[in-house]
């Protein structure tokens, strides 16, 4: 059977519109992207004002947008986006602490992933590939909807009746960092000791911890490697570190690492839910987010087979469906649920279970 190229599938040639203050990065960008058959770089802009006119004028269909512009402020410029004419948005930010908080800020305005420019500790080489499947996948999306995705401030479940001993493993990819926003609002100050892996470069996952720490009656921080699993804590996988469920007799920590790259992402949701598979069997719940690829569907699916309980966020409420589709697919969740049932229903299976 002859298998047709994924070009060959789209209905048109995406037309991407580069806005960036860096004449040589945007030289970059345009050449990397550029030799992407799915992909036309129509244009590009120094800053927003001139990005504006171009907009009107090429009618781009994704925008790769700095942060940090002259004459207006690439956040600034987003918003306004957002609201008048939105456009779905890759992010292309610097890999600082400072980026990293406007870079949170990015997505919660609209933007649909965000990436670092290439430097020491990110090729040009992996930055170019990783923008690339970005841009394919922010053509599908309706940045209306992105925009209005944003977390809202649903009211917290009651306390938990005892979930000392339950682990509850959260992976997600674009749209994840709002839909784990979400959920973390609602969980009660004794939910199960919490694992995370959204796809986020390093530094941007610190910002990411620091978010959640403020909006979640649980206690949200940046993995360290050996530290245990507690009740009513939060652990977030470091960029460009896998995280992993380990167990030294009948006490559960996480192990932090280094290693290859699964499913293109480190941190990988596989790495992170076959090892909660392993060590944690029938007392985890594994939830896969929003996401494009199918990273975390397999692990998932072990999660299952070793007796856990597994939820996939439904096609309705996710920005994009790749990952929970994968793992409905493979037959890895028990229940596919809108993100605002998400909680409800973890805490459902965790007080039924203690309950017998």
């Amino acid at each position: 059977m002859t298998m047709v190229p994924p070009a060959c599938s789209r209905a048109r040639i995406i037309r991407l519109l580069i806005i960036d203050d860096s004449a040589i990065v945007r030289e970059v960008l345009s050449r990397q992207l550029q030799a992407d058959p799915e992909i036309h770089v129509v244009g590009t802009a120094p800053d927003p004002f001139m990005a504006r006119d171009k907009i009107l004028e090429l009618e781009p269909d994704v925008i790769t947008l700095d942060l940090e512009m002259p004459r207006m402020d690439g956040l600034t410029f987003l918003r306004r986006l957002m609201r008048y004419h939105p456009i779905p948005v890759v992010v292309v930010s610097s890999l600082s602490p400072k980026g990293g908080e406007v870079a949170m800020a990015a997505l919660a305005a609209g933007a649909v992933d965000v990436l670092c420019k290439p430097g020491a500790a990110y090729s040009v080489g992996e930055m170019s590939a990783e923008l690339k499947e970005a841009v394919k996948y922010a053509a599908t999306i309706d940045a209306s909807r992105m925009a209005a995705a944003r977390t809202e401030h649903p009211s917290v479940v009651d306390p938990f009746l005892h979930a000392s001993h339950k682990v509850l493993a959260i992976g997600g990819s674009t749209g994840g960092t709002s839909a784990i926003e979400s959920i973390l609002r609602r969980m009660p100050a004794n939910a199960p000791g919490t694992l995370i892996v959204q796809h986020m470069p390093p530094v941007f996952t610190q910002s990411f911890a620091r978010r959640l720490d403020d909006v979640s009656r649980m206690r949200v921080r940046e993995a360290e490697d050996g530290e245990p699993v507690l009740p009513g804590v939060a652990l977030i996988a470091p960029g460009g570190r896998h995280l992993l469920l380990r167990r030294s007799g009948a006490t559960p920590y996480v192990q932090v690492k280094d290693g290859p790259r699964v499913n293109r992402h480190k941190p990988s949701v596989d790495v992170l839910f076959r090892s909660v598979a392993r060590n944690a069997g029938r007392n985890a719940v594994g939830v896969i987010l929003t996401g494009m690829g199918e990273d975390g569907a397999q692990g998932l699916l072990e999660m299952k087979q070793a007796g856990a309980f597994t939820i996939a966020q439904d096609e309705a409420s996710c920005v994009v469906f790749g990952m929970p589709k994968a793992a409905i697919a493979l037959g890895a969740a028990e229940v596919v649920s809108p993100l605002d049932s998400v909680v409800d229903r973890v805490k459902a299976f965790v007080d039924k279970e203690l309950r017998h």
